[in-house]
């Protein structure tokens, strides 16, 4: 199961304790502001992606969309996503669940801009029923992100 290779992970931190699983779903970023209790901008959400580098994920604040033209500027190739099986294949997360922790060593972690608005944000740890709260530093750290990019659009920079 996907949530415990990330409570695996997350041991090596001392975080596999601050793990929070639900009775209920918190797949999406709405079902997972009402799980957890925050507006839904503070989720960090996983997208998952493939370059002609290999699979990547890049996590985004919930209220957040990507923006075509920045992500054609910043990676250099139109975005394609991937879809629910090849997430799977490529992350071992499912969709829904899908995080940038416990990844194969292949795949590349960026965070978007849109995040830094917040003390804490609340990323999936490999469920459809999991978060956990981070900074935004933490985030990176865990993550193993090869860094912050400007990506998205639609988000509210006054929260």
């Amino acid at each position: 199961m996907s949530i415990e290779k990330v409570r695996e992970y997350f041991k090596l931190y001392g975080k596999d304790g601050d793990i929070r699983e639900f009775a209920e779903s918190s797949a999406t970023v709405e079902l997972a502001a009402h799980a957890v209790g925050v507006i839904p901008a503070r989720i960090a959400k996983s997208m998952s992606f493939l370059t002609r580098e290999g699979p990547m994920i890049l996590v985004l604040a919930g209220d957040a969309r990507i923006d075509n033209k920045k992500y054609k500027s910043v990676f250099g190739e139109k975005a394609k996503m991937l879809s629910p099986e090849d997430a799977l294949a490529f992350t071992g997360h499912a969709v829904g669940g899908v995080c940038p922790f416990a990844l194969p060593e292949n795949v590349r972690v960026f965070l978007d801009v849109s995040l830094r608005r917040f003390p804490t944000v609340f990323p999936a740890c490999g469920s459809s029923n999991s978060a956990i709260e981070l900074t935004c530093g933490e985030l990176e750290t865990l993550s193993r992100s090869l860094g912050w990019v400007d990506v998205a659009n639609s988000w509210d920079p006054t929260l």
